[in-house]
């Protein structure tokens, strides 16, 4: 039996829950749970935001952990070595994507926290080729968000062939934001923050970001037209996308992470004449979850946690519900 924390309804607080997961398949991996992130996602899915919750439901998706038993068919993985899980806990292995190292883009993946049960418990179950080795150089206790908020702001960088001479903007300093000017500024762009905060542009600053934009100057704005060749837009809420488009220089992109659930209001005259796009994405395939801890190693690149014990998991949900988290927080057995 796994001991676990789950939610038995939409909203509701989580209670211990014990379930039997069955023999080990051949190409599963057992892990035992070190650290587990807690994502706003995993809030989504135990509120049923996004109609696809099964309950009971155990969340997590941010895991670090220690491999604990390997099935018959496992070559890639060992007992005792130290492994990632984020949001896929399987795929397909069949399809052109999977085949092609794309394997995020899987339409038959299977969710770690959709219809499976996630990391908010002792142990965890994937599919060996879905786990990724943690190298060493890695802070194991704040590298559960890695996993899900790394590898989202990273994996366009990769997709898109970022240069090292391009010019960067993020949009929202927070969980995901706080990563993004990380890695642009390591990456070697010039890196932009948005911010209306005066406080959050001087740690922008200390994150990695060159310059601010204060968002709520129409000046600031003006001043930047044309000149950014990327935008991040970390957030959850309706903008002036346009605004933000017109910042962009020629073929110039303004990229998708945070899930907006509002319609996009956007001129399409503003993408036209400049062959700007607009794109979205949200996690990567391990290969390049893997490319990007090497890149986090190498450059001490650790995303900003609090920790709470996992017993106390109920107060960490609600710091998260709170948005006064800075800027993720972890729940730890140390």
């Amino acid at each position: 039996m796994i001991k676990s924390y789950a939610a038995f309804e939409a909203g509701d607080e989580l209670r211990p829950f014990e379930y039997d997961p069955g023999p080990l398949k051949g190409q599963e991996v057992e892990v035992d749970v070190l650290y587990t992130g807690i994502c706003h996602s995993d809030i989504n899915m135990i509120d049923n935001e996004w109609g696809m919750s099964q309950y009971p439901l155990v969340p997590g998706h941010e895991v670090v952990g220690r491999v604990a038993e390997v099935g018959e068919h496992v070559t890639a993985l060992r007992v005792g070595q130290i492994v990632g899980l984020g949001w896929h806990a399987a795929y397909c292995n069949e399809c052109d994507h999977c085949h092609n190292n794309d394997q995020n883009l899987c339409a038959s993946a299977q969710g770690t926290l959709v219809g499976h049960h996630g990391g908010f418990a002792e142990k965890v179950r994937a599919d060996t080729n879905s786990l990724v080795v943690i190298p060493e150089g890695i802070n194991l206790a704040s590298a559960g968000p890695l996993f899900c908020a790394g590898i989202t702001v990273f994996n366009p960088l990769v997709q898109f062939d970022i240069k090292p001479t391009d010019k960067v903007a993020v949009i929202g300093i927070g969980g995901l934001g706080h990563l993004a000017l990380q890695f642009l500024n390591a990456w070697g762009c010039e890196v932009t923050a948005f911010t209306s905060s005066e406080s959050k542009a001087r740690e922008a600053v200390s994150l990695g970001a060159h310059h601010t934009l204060n968002t709520r100057d129409q000046d600031d704005l003006a001043c930047a037209a044309g000149h950014f060749d990327l935008i991040i837009s970390t957030v959850n809420v309706k903008l002036d996308w346009n605004a933000y488009i017109s910042t962009l220089a020629a073929r110039g992109r303004l990229h998708f992470v945070g899930a907006v659930l509002e319609p996009l209001d956007i001129q399409v005259f503003g993408l036209l004449m400049g062959q700007r796009s607009v794109s979205g994405s949200t996690v990567g395939s391990p290969a390049v979850m893997s490319e990007m801890l090497g890149f986090a190693s190498r450059h001490e690149i650790n995303p900003v946690i609090e920790t709470f014990a996992f017993e106390d998991v109920n107060a960490a949900i609600e710091r998260v519900r709170s948005g006064q988290a800075h800027y993720r927080v972890v729940l730890t057995r140390d």
